[in-house]
């Protein structure tokens, strides 16, 4: 899965970063998504999404969903999610 970093990736690791990842349909609309990544405090690496319908601009924050020992492993979870799984998770934020 490709993502576009916002911001640029030689920042300090304890700043959140956040990703554009491809978008998915939901019902008629198409849903943004962005996956914002820190470095906790607890040595962890976490990440949460947000999603956005552009038919209303209107956002949804996850909680910090994503965990992993390193980046490689949160970016492993967060690949390893289908089209099914992000339409599931946006659904349950309505």
């Amino acid at each position: 899965m490709a993502a576009n970093p916002l911001r640029s990736p030689n920042s300090d690791p304890r700043e959140p970063v956040v990703y554009d990842l491809p978008p998915v349909r939901f019902d008629s609309s198409l849903i943004g998504i962005r996956l914002t990544v820190r470095w906790a405090e607890d040595r962890m690496w976490r990440g949460r999404l947000t999603f956005i319908d552009s038919a209303t601009g209107v956002q949804r924050e996850s909680a910090e969903i994503f965990c992993g020992a390193s980046a490689q492993d949160l970016w492993q979870s967060v690949q390893d999610l289908r089209d099914h799984h992000w339409r599931d998770l946006y659904r349950s934020l309505l």
